[in-house]
């Protein structure tokens, strides 16, 4: 699977699943150019050899996405995208604003519109290119408490799925990975919050959590990050239009 020439923008990569998929892609040979709106944690994959370049981006301004794209392709267009970016905020529905579901769509779903829509363009001229969002099992199934978030990555799904059927003929292909529970800050994050409002330990509520996982356990970065690199391989020139989950069983 070596993307050898290849050069790729994985956002959000500064942590987490963006921050492996960035490490994974350096080391198939990409030269990778990891967003985000930390710097000090972009530097940081810079630093560490996961990237070699950063550009700082907040993925929900479609004018910055645009601009800052743009001068990133100067050192090399982008022949894949890996639209990482998103968070999660939890709530009951009725306590949950249309401010809350304006900010996940805003996040989750619109970033991935912008960055598509700054490198499809190029992408469809050299008749090559791929783009994975990195969305969730909660773009294919429902979880109480994070309505707004749910209906969201259900949206990248379908997002994916009508982008991929415009651009099959064209050399691009357009796919979402979709992880479980995975060992992010964004989860470890979610564990205390939910230990504090509950007085339960974070061992307790971790393992409520992965009571119905059938892989016990929650789901490394690097094994999300390892079907990205597939997915944008050549060996996966004939998968476009799918989620592809990476949940130990759950879905």
């Amino acid at each position: 699977m070596s993307l050898d020439g290849r050069h790729a923008l994985v956002t959000g990569g500064g942590r987490g699943i963006g921050r492996a998929v960035a490490a994974a892609l350096s080391a198939a040979g990409a030269s990778v150019t990891v967003a985000g709106r930390g710097a000090a944690d972009l530097d940081a994959a810079v630093a560490a050899g996961h990237a070699r370049h950063r550009v700082v981006m907040d993925v929900t301004d479609e004018a910055a996405v645009a601009a800052c794209i743009a001068a990133s392709q100067a050192n090399g267009a982008i022949d894949i995208l890996v639209a990482n970016a998103g968070a999660a905020e939890s709530g009951p529905f009725l306590k949950s604003d249309a401010a809350l579901f304006r900010r996940m769509i805003d996040l989750n779903l619109m970033g991935v519109v912008h960055c598509a829509r700054a490198v499809l363009p190029g992408m469809i001229e050299r008749r090559r290119g791929r783009i994975v969002a990195v969305a969730s099992t909660a773009g294919l199934k429902g979880y109480a408490y994070v309505s707004a978030y749910t209906a969201a990555k259900h949206a990248v799904v379908g997002l994916v799925k009508a982008l991929a059927l415009e651009t099959a003929a064209s050399g691009v292909t357009v796919n979402a990975v979709c992880p479980g529970y995975t060992e992010t800050d964004l989860v470890s994050r979610s564990l205390g919050a939910i230990s504090d409002k509950t007085g339960r330990s974070r061992d307790d509520v971790l393992a409520d959590i992965l009571r119905d996982k059938p892989l016990k356990r929650l789901i490394r970065p690097e094994e999300v990050a390892s079907a990205c690199v597939w997915l944008a391989s050549d060996g996966a020139a004939a998968v476009t239009g799918s989620a592809v989950v990476v949940a130990g069983g759950e879905i």
